[in-house]
């Protein structure tokens, strides 16, 4: 299966599921060398920053700005990196000091980077809506939010701009984060969806293989559950429009069937021209449409996305069901655009792009959206990238936080998806412990799929039973519709508690087909649904059933299926080439990027983005012998999983099938297979530059490496990259926004001979 690139496939390729030290090596823990710290020094008693950057370099200096804003924040990871984090507590504190005497108005005038996507952000801002606070410094609008009832904060807020916005909440401990999300709603017209008291659940039914028996059968298990009330929302692994559009009907017929599709929309998360396509296709067919979003133009590019784009669809969004959106801290940053400054501001931005385009959605829709809100939604996702963001639980729960009140005070309605990668420090337990400090302070909604584990991105999040528990712990009640709904559908009583059928998903396919009218006996429909179980268990896909000793707990048995994913996740991520199976690829030129080993692979991804010196000489010398006479040239890396490239009847039947498949095809294929040690995606790309650039025509790069330990799968991907020598040679032209993939290869996913076939049709198309 293929599709472009977007956030979730392009960040995954870093994917694997949580945890923390095992056998099978030191994950996260070790010390990541990172750039030295920003150091703040003797601070004049009211003293802002501006004042503070003129004593000590003598005039404005935007870089010693941007490093006093990232040095205000909370330790993470990825500002380190960017080196923009405070040296230690005191450098912070200070920072913090400086930003809480600095007025407003002087924030506005200073935007930490100026693109199209500023001026947008910017050119909906209010002033007027501040009142006597458009002359407030930050400390004292920190006072007063904290103090205001809730109307008071919704009045000022289309004047508060998104830098002010993600300056302000560095200032705020966990606690004042908590208290200001819980004081602040923005519900979803006509629903409950981000209003006082409810919490809501964003089904995704991911299919390794994009099978609607899968995905069709994770929402009957969450309505089982009497969970999903947000959105049936399913990340594809092909982001064809026939593929695409097989999904979205198939989650439209479950809408349909029940009558329900007037209080919950589908949606397949595939880029958003392709939605588009789609629905010029099949008028009808989609519902809310789908873009992960980033904050600067540069970064937009790598998902293919502009302001102008995104407005022109914004402005087609004319229905009910409007916009939904994907973001996160560090995304920006992960793909090269950091732009020198910190994350949290990058994260304010993106809620900057929402609400406005949220805007341009009501105009088409003719009505005001500061008064009449349309349905636009964005959910955080939180913890997707890894490590070189934030490595500990700790800071997970700050980033949600931070996210949770930045959405609020730009009048969104944001979710939340609180999860975790292996090699992070994150167990299993622990998102239990995340999930309980960020809930008070009211996310519009959480993810939630039959258990923590994606079957497809193989990353860990929040389960069915995760909201089953979270509401008898914090009272949370579900949108009242679909409450009803789930009363009707007989798996909770009038008085809200579970029934008999509750957690049995063969229930609510027999309630299904006896609404499309099923002439079948009850015991037929049940035993054709119990086989269809047994497909989709064989196929690695976990559908939930019953409970543990409490409604909230997984069935034993199922736990325990969980754990051992877990724990060959672990191995997965931790193993490495084996030379003895590299040796056996035929015509292989080994090459190495500049990791110093599986930690350092695992906790600096830009070192396997570059090639040591002596394997660029090995390219010059190869391209010299190739003499410019194929178009073709397949690189093999192991990635994040080393046992998907070497397990038996998965690299080598794959590389004979494409390899056949292509000559079929009448492309001239290099003979040599590039085998690369710690090798990411963007290693290709330097391979493609090295062999490619000048030459004349279009030349196409495929990397195959392993990824998502965390699917249960021991699964490949093969990154396609076409372009013309010309690009191939520019700096900057050959990226993401160029590259399809074809994911889940696996002998118990996408057969590798299909998988061949499959990159062939990809590559003529």
């Amino acid at each position: 299966m293929w599709a472009p690139i977007n956030r979730r496939f392009f960040l995954g390729s870093m994917l694997a599921g949580a945890g923390t030290m095992s056998e099978w090596g030191p994950c996260a823990a070790a010390e990541l060398d990172l750039p030295p710290g920003v150091i703040v020094g003797h601070v004049e008693p009211s003293e802002d920053i501006f004042a503070y950057i003129e004593r000590v370099a003598g005039r404005f200096d935007p870089a010693l700005y941007l490093r006093l804003l990232g040095a205000a924040n909370e330790f993470k990871e990825g500002d380190a990196i960017v080196g923009v984090s405070a040296a230690d507590e005191t450098a912070r504190l200070a920072a913090r000091q400086l930003l809480a005497n600095t007025p407003l108005s002087a924030i506005d005038l200073h935007a930490p980077h100026r693109d199209e996507l500023c001026e947008f952000v910017r050119s909906g801002l209010d002033p007027a809506a501040l009142g006597p606070l458009a002359q407030a410094t930050l400390g004292e609008l920190k006072a007063f939010l904290l103090a205001a009832a809730e109307a008071e904060i919704h009045q000022i807020s289309p004047g508060l701009s998104s830098d002010v916005i993600g300056c302000l909440v560095k200032l705020m401990s966990n606690a004042e984060l908590t208290q200001l999300g819980a004081n602040i709603f923005n519900a979803l017209p006509g629903s409950q969806i981000g209003a006082r008291g409810y919490l809501g659940a964003r089904v995704q039914p991911n299919s390794p293989t994009d099978n609607v028996d899968d995905i069709r059968w994770q929402v009957f298990d969450a309505f089982a559950y009497a969970v999903g009330d947000v959105l049936l929302g399913t990340n594809p692994v092909s982001s064809e429009p026939a593929s695409v559009l097989a999904v979205e009907q198939t989650l439209q017929e479950v809408l349909l069937t029940f009558g329900i599709d007037h209080l919950l929309p589908h949606c397949v998360l595939s880029h958003i021209d392709v939605q588009a396509q789609v629905e010029e296709q099949q008028p009808g067919s989609t519902e809310l449409w789908f873009q992960s979003i980033a904050g600067t133009d540069a970064a937009n590019a790598t998902f293919d996305v502009s302001v102008d784009k995104m407005v022109e669809y914004a402005r087609q969004r004319r229905g009910r069901f409007g916009l939904y959106f994907e973001t996160g801290q560090g995304a920006d940053f992960t793909n090269g655009h950091a732009h020198g400054f910190d994350m949290v501001l990058h994260e304010s931005r993106k809620y900057g792009l929402t609400r406005q385009l949220a805007r341009q959605v009501a105009i088409a829709r003719g009505t005001d959206w500061d008064t009449q809100r349309s349905w636009v939604h964005v959910n955080d996702v939180a913890g997707f990238i890894g490590p070189e963001v934030f490595r500990t639980r700790e800071q997970l729960v700050r980033c949600c936080l931070e996210d949770i009140v930045m959405g609020k005070l730009h009048g969104l309605t944001i979710g939340l998806d609180v999860c975790s990668t292996l090699h992070m420090d994150v167990t299993l337990d622990d998102l239990d412990w995340c999930l309980e400090q960020v809930a008070p302070a009211c996310p519009a909604y959480l993810m939630a799929l039959p258990t923590k584990i994606d079957p497809m991105l193989g990353y860990l999040t929040t389960g069915y039973q995760d909201h089953v528990r979270l509401r008898e712990q914090f009272g949370f009640r579900v949108n009242d519709g679909m409450w009803q709904f789930f009363q009707e559908l007989g798996v909770i009583d009038a008085a809200g508690q579970p029934t008999k059928h509750f957690g049995d998903p063969a229930w609510v396919y027999l309630q299904f087909c006896r609404r499309q009218g099923d002439g079948r006996s009850d015991a037929e429909i049940l035993a054709a649904g119990k086989r269809t179980l047994q497909e989709i268990d064989g196929r690695g896909v976990f559908i939930a059933k019953g409970f543990g000793k409490r409604p909230s707990q997984l069935a034993p048995q199922l736990r325990y299926k969980i754990e051992h994913i877990y724990q060959d996740s672990k191995r997965c991520l931790w193993v490495e080439w084996n030379e003895d199976f590299i040796a056996q690829i035929p015509q292989r030129v080994v090459l190495q990027t500049t990791s110093e080993g599986r930690l350092d692979y695992i906790l600096r991804p830009t070192g396997g983005e570059q090639l040591l010196s002596s394997s660029l000489e090995q390219l010059g010398q190869l391209r010299q012998q190739q003499a410019e006479q194929y178009n073709v040239q397949i690189v093999v890396s192991e990635g994040l999983n080393a046992l998907a490239v070497m397990d038996e009847g998965q690299l080598q039947p794959l590389l004979r099938k494409l390899r056949s498949e292509l000559a079929a095809a009448g492309y001239r294929l290099a003979p040599e297979t590039i085998v690369v040690k710690s090798g990411r995606v963007r290693a290709g790309y330097r391979i493609g530059q090295s062999l490619f650039a000048g030459i004349a025509g279009e030349r196409n790069l495929i990397h195959i490496i392993g990824e998502r330990p965390g699917s249960g799968h021991h699964t490949l991907s093969a990154y396609l990259t076409t372009a013309t020598g010309e690009q191939w040679q520019t700096t900057g032209a050959i990226d993401h926004n160029i590259t399809k993939v074809v994911s889940g290869i696996a002998t118990t996913a996408l057969a590798p001979e299909q998988a061949a076939v499959d990159i062939r049709r990809v590559l003529t198309s």
